[in-house]
């Protein structure tokens, strides 16, 4: 499906995809992963490149699992890091509000950008001509990148073969994001594309189909906002849960209240008390399967 120019290292939360282009001897990255996977993702980038040289790092937006392995990559490999124009100066003084760090209690290392990406640049990548494109809604300053002779679209969190990233916009409450985001739906519903790599999950070539299920999705958190606020909550936590891996019961009540995106988004949308936010979602992750509990502790499965 893909051209040969492309490898996809497709990675497991916490970690985004890492995209690898080539180009002779050079390559460019773009995507690095969580924090914690950094050293995984230097090696698995380090095997992937054999003789070549990773002279390029590209995000298509900020958020902890895009950019955390920024910095431990270009010490590795001396490439230079472009990032999307609008969260460059947010990168510079590393403002972990503006980068939703401190908003979703994630972690993240600070590195320094060398270059800004901004919509209508293009350039060359695994012997492709690619465009930046804007893609608001999960991360109001995101791209996607788009190879028209290829017919490609490189995602980031603006479309998945099954949904999109939390609109983080309309949670914490800064709005905007449900329309943005059907914007950018509509917008690549009109590139010329026959394969898509998304921020997670395979490649996939059923690009009308995930365009329909993303559309669906969106007029689903239009009708109940709640519902936004709910998916918000489950997806967050459930990072944190694999990150640390156990969390005491009891003190589940209080980190709902102290971590920003779920004590907004549950005072927003939800009016619920910390300790029934706290059950609620505790049987909400037990009849998913992603959670046990073993000795009053929840642990991820």
């Amino acid at each position: 499906m893909l051209p040969p120019g492309i490898r996809v290292l497709e990675r497991g939360w916490l970690s985004a995809n890492n995209i690898l282009l080539f180009d002779d001897g050079d390559a460019t990255l773009i995507d690095s992963g969580y924090v914690t996977h950094a050293a995984q993702t230097v090696a698995l980038v380090r095997e992937a490149l054999g003789p070549r040289r990773l002279t390029r790092l590209l995000n298509t937006h900020s958020h902890s699992d895009h950019i955390g392995g920024n910095a431990a990559v270009q010490r590795a490999f001396g490439c230079r890091i472009g990032v999307p124009h609008g969260i460059v100066d947010a990168v510079k003084t590393w403002d972990e509000d503006a980068l939703l760090l401190s908003t979703t209690d994630q972690q993240g290392e600070a590195f320094h950008p060398d270059h800004a990406l901004a919509p209508g640049d293009r350039m060359v990548m695994g012997g492709l001509e690619w465009q930046a494109l804007p893609a608001p809604g999960h991360d109001m300053d995101a791209l996607v990148f788009h190879a028209p002779d290829a017919r490609g679209l490189i995602s980031g969190d603006a479309l998945w073969r099954n949904g999109f990233g939390i609109l983080f916009a309309d949670v914490i409450g800064a709005g905007g994001g449900i329309e943005a985001a059907r914007a950018t739906l509509e917008a690549i519903g009109r590139l010329s594309i026959d394969w898509v790599i998304p921020g997670h999950g395979a490649p996939f070539v059923e690009v009308d189909e995930a365009l329909a299920a993303a559309l669906a999705r969106l007029r689903y958190f239009e009708e109940d906002g709640a519902r936004m606020a709910r998916n918000a909550i489950r997806a967050c936590f459930t990072f944190t849960l694999l990150e640390r891996r156990t969390m005491p019961l009891g003190s589940l009540p209080d980190h709902l209240a102290r971590v920003a995106l779920f004590r907004d988004a549950n005072q927003r949308f939800l009016g619920l008390t910390p300790e029934a936010l706290a059950d609620w979602l505790v049987a909400e992750l037990l009849r998913a399967g992603v959670v046990e509990i073993r000795e009053n502790k929840l642990c991820a499965t």
